[in-house]
């Protein structure tokens, strides 16, 4: 049986009343749909600690933002690129084009606020001859984050502007990408979760012919 193919997802402009100038806690995410529950990287089913993932655009930028069920919030790094995906975090995967990318940014945020960010060149789908730029910067980059561990929840809003990754021309109408979430409570084992499931056990999330289409307009 051939597996499910990635999802296709139409990103509906920002609501009316977006001020990007404003605080993000402004911003009305409520007019904004969540994509499907993130299932498990092996897609056998659906995460038991849940994330909304919803986004949103205007001319200048991509906005993500994760909800995270979360009964055991942790984080230990504190500096930007840290390894925080040995942690706890959410992620975005993203590379222009229709077509499978061999080069994509990688986005990731943890719990507290640190931010890692990498240009990833990875022709063969093999992480054997993949290459991380962790000196890559993606400019203008903005990342918002609030814990409420008696709530037992925790949130991350990252704006993504569009030039980072296109300096220049129109925008592409049609954009790869993936969302990710790793959980590692104290407690039990560690969940990888995705909007599209990487089909992998262990999980492995570089598996850019399993990212996601967006599309624009």
């Amino acid at each position: 049986m051939n597996p499910t193919p990635p999802p296709t997802y139409p990103i509906p402009p920002v609501p009316a009343g977006w001020d990007a100038a404003a605080p993000c806690q402004t911003w009305p995410w409520q007019a904004v749909p969540t994509l499907p529950p993130l299932t498990l990287a092996d897609g056998s089913g659906a995460a038991q600690q849940q994330t909304a993932v919803r986004l949103c655009y205007d001319a200048d930028a991509l906005y993500v933002r994760f909800d995270c069920a979360d009964r055991d919030i942790w984080g230990t790094f504190s500096q930007r690129d840290d390894p925080i995906y040995d942690e706890e975090v959410v992620e975005v995967f993203i590379g222009a084009g229709a077509e499978t990318p061999t080069q994509y940014a990688e986005i990731e945020v943890s719990p507290n606020g640190v931010l890692f960010d990498a240009w990833v060149q990875n022709p063969n789908n093999d992480r054997a001859q993949m290459v991380v730029d962790t000196a890559w910067d993606w400019p203008a980059i903005r990342c918002y984050t609030e814990r409420l561990d008696a709530q037992k929840r925790w949130w991350a809003v990252l704006v993504l502007p569009w030039a980072g990754i296109v300096p220049s021309g129109p925008l592409p109408p049609i954009w790869r990408a993936n969302f990710y979430r790793i959980e590692r409570p104290h407690d039990s084992a560690p969940e990888f979760s995705c909007w599209s499931s990487t089909l992998t056990d262990p999980a492995d999330f570089h598996k850019p012919a399993r990212l996601g289409t967006l599309r624009i307009g």
